[in-house]
């Protein structure tokens, strides 16, 4: 089922915060860990690396010193936009549904 296949992709608590969180722009692995609450630095590692092979997530290794590492959404990952948005959308509905504001 179509579902099924989104879901063994975006798995897990961290994935949609990071497609979030690469929604607008390029960011650095440093100003991942800081706009993923929560998550440890091993764990977005290896979400990271599992977006990559998915082909949602793009890694840039930069020639400076020291050497800089930027992430974005693919074109492909792009697709995922529309998603996160409504999601967001019935996330504030939702809220309003369960506490009446």
């Amino acid at each position: 089922m179509a579902v099924h296949d989104a879901m063994d992709v975006l798995n897990g608590k961290w994935k949609i915060s990071i497609v979030a969180a690469l929604c607008f722009n390029k960011k650095r692995y440093s100003d991942l860990l800081k706009d993923v609450r929560g998550i440890s630095g091993k764990m977005l590692s290896r979400e990271l690396k599992e977006m990559e092979l998915n082909q949602l997530v793009k890694r840039t290794v930069l020639d400076t010193r020291p050497v800089t590492v930027e992430y974005e959404l693919t074109d492909y990952g792009q697709n995922l936009k529309i998603v996160i948005k409504n999601l967001a959308m019935w996330g504030l509905e939702h809220r309003k549904q369960i506490i009446g504001k």
